[in-house]
Parts: structure tokens; C-alpha cells; sequence
């Protein structure tokens, strides 16, 4: 569980960099894509759901996103793209593929429909984030 989230950090850290993301804010992108893989891994121990895992976490990772870009004066964006790196469904699509071409359809269902539910239950918790008001103003 430690090297996974080691590994999330610096995956999160170096995809940041190819975006040309400052040098000030890399250290936060990556502890934001290392804490969102820590929910995720904690959430999957628990519940054995892909869905809800990656559900719960994107959700914490567009918050604490949120959080970060209020504090650091930068676009949320920032932080939220790098930062659900290692959620975004990859292998999924892998195995649907992988399925497909085996010509095995049972599991190219079941992979097919798990991945669009794990990127569907990502843009939710995105969107729910961000509908959610940023808080007081200061007047």
C-alpha cells in the first residue's frame, strides 16, 4: 500500500511536469494524486468495489483540489487533472480491448461496463464538487 502510493506521487508529480504545471505547485499536485490513491486503496480494502472507490476518491481529490487552488492562488485545474491521474481507468480499457480481441464478450462486457462506470463516477464527483459554493466571502 505504500510503494502504490509512493508510486501515485511521483506518477502525479512527473504527469504534472509534462504539463508544464510551475515548479512551485509539483510537490502538491503529487501529494494530491498520492492522497486520492490512498483513499481509493483504503476504500477498495473495504467496500471491494471499483466503483465506489474511485467515486470516493475523486471526490477527495476535487476537494482538496479545490482546497489547494484557494490557497495557492492558482486554477483548480492544476491540481484536479494531475490529481486523478491514478484513477483515470487505463487497465480497464486494456482488458476491454485485451477481451475483445480474444473474442471472449462476457468479460469484454464486464470490463467495457466497468470502465465507462469508473470514468462516469469520476466526471460525477468533479461536477458535484464543483457545483458545491467555494464558501464566505470576505467583505
Amino acid at each position: 500500500m505504500i510503494l502504490q502510493t509512493i508510486s501515485a506521487f511521483f506518477a502525479t508529480f512527473f504527469f504534472a511536469v509534462l504539463f508544464n504545471i510551475s515548479k512551485k505547485q509539483l510537490l502538491f499536485c503529487g501529494g494530491i494524486g498520492a492522497f486520492g490513491w490512498l483513499i481509493y486503496l483504503c476504500f477498495f480494502n473495504l467496500t471491494d468495489s471499483v466503483v465506489l472507490a474511485s467515486f470516493i476518491s475523486a471526490l477527495s481529490i476535487s476537494m482538496i483540489s479545490r482546497i489547494f487552488s484557494i490557497i495557492r492562488k492558482v486554477p483548480v485545474t492544476v491540481f484536479l487533472i494531475s490529481g486523478i491521474i491514478p484513477l483515470v481507468p487505463g487497465a480497464g480499457m486494456y482488458r476491454t480491448m485485451y477481451a475483445m480481441l480474444a473474442q471472449n464478450f462476457q468479460e469484454t462486457a464486464f470490463y467495457g461496463a466497468q470502465t465507462l462506470e469508473v470514468a462516469g463516477v469520476i466526471a460525477i464527483a468533479i461536477i458535484f464538487t464543483s457545483s458545491l459554493p467555494l464558501g464566505l466571502k470576505k467583505r
